[in-house]
């Protein structure tokens, strides 16, 4: 079984004890972290959209940290002028626990 998420903007594929890097969340490590807007669930009868409005991934932090510079230099030619910056944007690694369907979610309603 496969979810797709999205979090910080981005989609992401991921299945049972898969590790991500994904925008900075907050929390400790070793802290659970639950992702709720689950786009689609994979697997023998796949579900997209309003299907899976109910469905989890849970989420351990495995690590926080800052990704490698990536240094922006602009120039302008014949000017004598040019500026370096360099960014460092923050991450955080999850390793996936488990993929909660919906039927799971509206039996425990019942």
């Amino acid at each position: 079984m496969f979810a797709v998420i999205r979090t910080g903007g981005k989609q992401y594929k991921v299945a049972k004890n898969d590790v991500i890097v994904v925008e900075k969340l907050a929390g400790d490590v070793g802290a659970k972290v639950k992702l709720d807007d689950v786009l689609m669930l994979g697997g023998d009868k796949p579900r997209i959209g309003t299907a899976v409005s109910k469905a989890v991934v849970q989420a351990e932090i495995v690590e926080q940290g800052r990704g490698e510079k990536v240094i922006a230099f602009k120039k302008k030619r014949r000017k004598n002028t040019h500026r370096k910056r360099g960014h460092r944007q923050f991450f955080t690694k999850l390793r996936i626990t488990s993929i909660g369907g919906a039927e799971k979610d509206e039996s425990h309603g019942a």
